[in-house]
């Protein structure tokens, strides 16, 4: 079994493959590179629900990036009533945490009377973002952090969101899925792409 490193997960991700784990209690990690691929817009297919547009306009979150890489990948982490189970483990949170100390690896933090109530984390090369999980204590708190991630992706020029796979939580914000062969060539594009997360 190979063993997880900083510099194999970028590759891998770097070649359109990425590491899951059956449960967070499971030591082993299997490798996917799913025939189809779900894609974040960037650019005007974006959509931004009417409801959550109404409820940022009287922001009751303050928003930061990288300044609490280790919680928001923790409370990602966390079984929860609605989520009895997350493919999170251990080895999962050390590598990420490496690849974060080394500027690879991001998170966005929603903030409510100074207690973190929602993030996201991800892992960028070039001009390529990898949304790996989200997650909210509170109402609204990981919706507002995908709107905030993808402003934050276009402002520093990023050609590429792949959030892996769809579900009801991500496809209200226009994810569309590509085939693994469009994927692969787009991702070669933006990896070669400089950008500055």
């Amino acid at each position: 079994m190979l063993t997880l490193t900083p510099d194999l997960m970028l590759r891998a991700y770097a070649n359109g493959i990425f590491p899951m784990a059956e449960d967070a209690d499971d030591d082993e990690l299997f490798w996917l590179d799913p025939p189809e691929r779900a894609i974040l817009p960037l650019d005007t297919q974006f959509h931004v629900p009417r409801s959550l547009a109404k409820f940022m306009r009287r922001m009751p979150f303050t928003i930061t990036t990288n300044q609490a890489f280790a919680q928001v990948i923790h409370g990602c982490a966390e079984k929860r009533p609605e989520r009895p189970e997350t493919w999170i483990n251990r080895t999962i949170i050390d590598t990420f945490t490496s690849l974060h100390q080394r500027g690879h690896a991001h998170s966005v933090e929603a903030w409510h009377d100074g207690h973190l109530v929602g993030g996201l984390y991800g892992v960028s090369i070039g001009s390529a973002f990898f949304a790996e999980s989200m997650f909210s204590r509170v109402s609204n708190a990981s919706r507002v952090c995908v709107v905030k991630l993808v402003e934050h992706l276009r402002d520093r020029h990023f050609q590429l969101c792949d959030v892996q796979f769809t579900n009801d939580h991500i496809l209200q914000f226009g994810v569309y899925e590509i085939s693994r062969a469009e994927y692969h060539t787009r991702l070669q594009q933006a990896c070669a792409t400089p950008a500055q997360f």
